[in-house]
C-alpha cells in the first residue's frame, strides 16, 4: 500500500474548508470582521455571563496589552464591542458585544454549522469519536515536537 501524507491530506482538507467560506452566501458579513476580531467575538457571545476585561483577552489569545489593545480599540470603532465601568473599579472596563456583533456571531455560528455538518455527512458515531480522537493525538504529537524543537 502506498504510504499518504496525512499532513498533506489535512492541508488539502484546509483549503476545501477555506474555499466554503469564501463561497459562503454570508461571505460579505464575515468578511466585515478581520483577524482575531471573529475569534474574539465567539469568546465573548460564549462567556456572556461573565464579565470580561482586556486582561482576559491577553490571556485567552496570548498575545500582548499593546497588540490587544490596538484590537479591541478597532473592533469598539467598527461597533463591534462597547467597553463599560465596572462599580467595584472605574479603572476596569468590561468588555461587550454590540448587536451588531451578535448577528455576526450568529452568522458565523450557521456557517460553521453547516459546514460541521457537511464534514461528518455519512460517519457513524463511533467514527466520529474515533477521528476526534485520531486529530487531538496528533495535535499533542506536533504540540510536544514543538516544544522540543524549542529545547535544541
Amino acid at each position: 500500500m502506498e504510504n499518504k501524507r496525512i499532513g498533506l491530506e489535512l492541508r488539502s482538507l484546509n483549503n476545501l474548508i477555506r474555499r466554503y467560506f469564501e463561497a459562503s452566501s454570508h461571505k460579505k458579513e464575515i468578511e466585515k470582521i478581520t483577524g482575531n476580531n471573529g475569534w474574539i467575538i465567539g469568546y465573548l457571545a460564549k462567556n456572556m455571563d461573565k464579565d470580561i476585561y482586556q486582561k482576559d483577552i491577553e490571556e485567552q489569545f496570548t498575545i500582548t496589552r499593546s497588540t490587544a489593545s490596538r484590537v479591541l480599540t478597532l473592533m469598539e470603532q467598527k461597533g463591534l464591542i462597547v467597553r463599560k465601568s465596572v462599580i467595584q473599579d472605574a479603572r476596569l472596563k468590561k468588555l461587550v458585544l454590540t448587536e451588531k456583533a451578535l448577528q455576526l456571531d450568529q452568522t458565523m455560528k450557521e456557517v460553521a454549522d453547516q459546514m460541521e455538518r457537511a464534514l461528518i455527512k455519512g460517519f457513524r458515531p463511533e467514527e466520529i469519536e474515533q477521528l476526534e480522537s485520531y486529530l487531538m493525538r496528533m495535535k499533542e504529537n506536533m504540540t510536544l515536537l514543538h516544544a522540543s524543537s524549542k529545547e535544541d
